[in-house]
């Protein structure tokens, strides 16, 4: 026999004889060592004043921003990045309704809102917060601190790029066509504007002028259409606007771009980079932002994010960063060889810090090519009394200039340029002057050195460090700890493209990753019994 069902939209009033059995305290469910209670307890003991100071008020019946800050955590600890999915997370999910402790459960558009506009101006204080609590607990060391980078795409199309190197030739381009413009209308309207040989902004804003005026003089009225024929001033006026509108356009574009070399229309803070995940195989250039992530006993102290395609002019932002938030200052620093610089050297010495970053030819040092190849100058003998670079037939290379470059930061480095006086019928000339592509011909050529003797004794005095005990337990570290964040991100986490737009929602959103993991990581130290413990043991064979 079918049982009677009421089709309407109140699903109730079908559960005759149905009666729901809870128990009356849903705490109970929730086992003890569940990593909800953990996040609930260390939320309430961080200072959230910066995060409260951006509402203008808060409301008694409705859910605080401390809460909003644990339900938005939990869900990043659970892979699960969606607004949506925390809103129904919150009517659905018994840790969730612990979290909330009885409020209602809010719209996804409130936790939107929360990210964006609350989160994201005070994200660095809050990430210090919780760094400085850690410390407190003896959880991170504050002394030795791993330094990686990664590339995270952005949340645009690939097809969406400005190239800032094509807008400035379409701009010369541009200027050229506006200066014969400015001549022809000279000519056939009989003005004269332009007195001498350069044309500048303000010709064309007097010629748009006038010949606006002949317009009004001539009570002309321009004309659209098939078969109606435009005159030569409506042709000159038309011309005219498209170049400005155009000329317009490019400037708008070059100062977005600013001192990157492109950027994309959907999001104008993302630059165009090489990624790693190449799915076409070809070294297609894709939107994304440069992530830093600082790693101290595996937690995330501390991150930037930059447009930056490459490592090497990050560091020095980042440690002032940290220096500027953290209670405590960091004295070893270690990196890869990304981020190798003189500048950067400097930088760690004259702040007080030790650098443990591997050299760019660390690797390549070590192979037979490089260790005999004559050309180069770590294969040369250097008499220091003299100031003398010798060859392999026995020639000196004598200092023959000093030449300064500045880069792209403003560092001005010194560079001595060594040359040999003759290099005729040398035997090893061949093998020791390179490059095929000099238009002078290889006889003419003398051997040529570019040492940086500020930079090579820096260099030297790191890999001694990197080659000692220390310097070996702090890089296997540094490959476990800060390597293995961005594969926590990337691979567990699953978060392999930001969610939203402009540098200031994408430091949100790597913010509350990093939180989310440090708490994981902090209930998974807990539970295996190894919390305080803040560095790697080296394994013997």
């Amino acid at each position: 026999m079918t049982k009677h069902i009421n089709l309407q939209k109140n699903y109730s009033l079908n559960q005759s004889g149905y009666q729901l059995k809870l128990p009356l305290n849903l705490e109970t469910i929730i086992p003890e060592d569940d990593s909800v209670r953990l996040l609930s307890q260390f939320v309430e003991e961080m200072d959230l004043t910066d995060l409260y100071s951006t509402y203008e008020r808060v409301r008694e019946n409705y859910v605080s921003p401390r809460t909003l800050l644990k339900i938005v955590l939990y869900s990043y600890m659970n892979d699960d990045y969606s607004s949506r999915s925390m809103e129904l997370n919150c009517k659905r999910d018994i840790n969730f309704m612990y979290l909330l402790e009885g409020a209602t459960a809010p719209d996804h558009a409130t936790f939107a809102r929360f990210r964006s506009i609350h989160f994201a101006p005070c994200s660095k204080r809050i990430l210090a917060i919780m760094s400085n609590q850690l410390y407190e607990l003896g959880e991170i060391s504050g002394e030795t601190i791993f330094i990686d980078g990664t590339k995270i795409e952005a949340s645009s199309n690939k097809y969406t790029f400005v190239w800032k190197k094509a807008v400035s030739k379409n701009q010369s381009k541009l200027l050229l066509k506006l200066a014969d413009l400015m001549a022809e209308c000279e000519q056939l309207h009989d003005i004269k504007i332009v007195y001498g040989n350069t044309v500048k902004m303000k010709h064309v804003k007097k010629l748009r002028k006038k010949l606006y005026a002949l317009k009004e003089s001539e009570n002309l009225v321009f004309v659209h259409g098939i078969g109606k024929k435009k005159t030569p001033l409506q042709k000159s006026i038309e011309t005219l606007e498209e170049y400005l509108s155009k000329l317009k356009e490019y400037n708008q574009k070059l100062y977005i771009c600013g001192e990157r070399n492109s950027y994309s229309k959907t999001d104008h803070d993302a630059t165009f980079m090489r990624m790693k995940e190449d799915a076409m195989g070809n070294g297609q250039l894709k939107p994304a932002f440069n992530l830093q992530h600082g790693v101290d006993a595996e937690y995330i102290t501390w991150l930037t994010i930059g447009p930056q395609p490459t490592d090497t002019t990050t560091l020095i932002p980042f440690l002032k960063e940290t220096e500027q938030h953290l209670n405590f200052k960091y004295k070893k620093i270690t990196a890869d060889a990304g981020y190798e610089s003189e500048e950067n050297y400097l930088f760690l010495e004259n702040n007080g810090q030790t650098s443990f970053i591997k050299p760019a030819n660390y690797e390549i040092s070590k192979t037979r090519k490089f260790q005999q190849d004559i050309g180069r100058i770590e294969n040369m003998d250097y008499d220091k009394e003299k100031d003398i670079y010798i060859c392999r037939n026995g020639k000196e290379l004598k200092v023959d200039s000093i030449k300064h470059s500045k880069s792209k930061t403003g560092y001005v480095s010194e560079k001595t340029i060594y040359k040999c006086s003759d290099c005729n019928e040398c035997s090893y000339k061949s093998d020791c002057i390179k490059g095929n592509n000099c238009k002078t011909p290889l006889e003419e050529r003398n051997k040529v050195l570019q040492v940086a003797k500020k930079f090579i004794k820096q260099r030297k005095e790191d890999l001694e460090r990197i080659l000692s005990e220390e310097g070996i337990l702090l890089r296997i570290n540094r490959s476990i700890q800060a390597e293995g964040s961005f594969g926590d991100l990337k691979q567990d986490m699953q978060f392999r493209r930001y969610l939203s737009k402009g540098t200031s929602n994408v430091l949100a959103e790597s913010t509350l990753l990093a939180m989310a993991r440090n708490i994981n990581k902090l209930h998974n130290k807990i539970q295996n019994g190894k919390t305080g413990m803040h560095l790697f043991p080296v394994k013997s064979a």
